[in-house]
């Protein structure tokens, strides 16, 4: 990731509240004899692990598929773990001012670390509480062993899954959310954010907001 002092986010709760904000992610691997080797899957925070070996805390749980396990050699090197939150397109004529140029606003961590395999009954567990994890907000909240037969086909599929734990042992964060311009034009940008069109992005906006510290602003009536 390219250094940008200005956007640099050195806080391992910030890199916390990313993750379970944006449970999708890219892990990478370098595989001697093959090169890159790219999947995506989701993730959670392993919020009671144990921390040691892991930077400020950070212990992510997930799954890969069998053949991708195989292709990363996971376990044999360390992961990339790449965390995307809210991004977008920002237009030049929203800023209200000259001269000017577009940009991408975004934020992301960038994690690693060597990943530790689990034991088919432990990967059981972690895929139950990421399924609690994301049924969550839904009003009425599947249950993967809700039933003894769901229960039963979760057990059936599971070994063609392989998870594991990471224990973060650094990290690389950035947020780009225009810090470098004047609020009025900020101001601007947020408005647009919330318009109706192409480049409509509530959830950027809402990041953008918190980010200026404009977020209980919006709510005051």
């Amino acid at each position: 990731m390219r250094h940008a002092p200005d956007y640099a986010v050195t806080d391992a709760a910030w890199v916390r509240e990313l993750v379970r904000e944006n449970p999708w992610a890219s892990i990478v691997s370098f595989v001697p004899g093959r090169g890159p080797v790219a999947s995506h899957y989701p993730i959670m925070l392993d919020e009671a692990a144990d921390r040691d070996g892991a930077e400020d805390g950070i212990v992510i749980v997930s799954h890969v598929g069998r053949p991708d396990e195989r292709l990363h050699e996971l376990g044999r090197h360390e992961v990339l773990v790449i965390i995307a939150g809210p991004q977008g397109y920002v237009s030049p004529g929203w800023y209200g001012v000259s001269p000017a140029v577009p940009t991408w606003n975004f934020a992301v961590a960038h994690a690693y670390g060597v990943p530790e395999l689990l034991s088919d009954e432990e990967n059981l567990s972690v895929l139950d509480r990421m399924v609690g994890h994301l049924e969550k907000p839904l009003p009425e909240p599947f249950a993967m062993a809700g039933t003894l037969e769901n229960e039963e086909y979760a057990r059936r599929i599971v070994g063609g899954t392989v998870g594991f734990r990471l224990r973060v042992t650094r990290f690389e964060a950035k947020q780009k959310m225009s810090q470098d311009k004047a609020p009025e034009v900020v101001d601007r940008v947020l408005n647009r954010l919330r318009q109706p069109g192409p480049y409509a992005n509530p959830a950027l906006a809402d990041t953008m907001e918190r980010v200026h510290g404009r977020a209980d602003e919006r709510r005051t009536p």
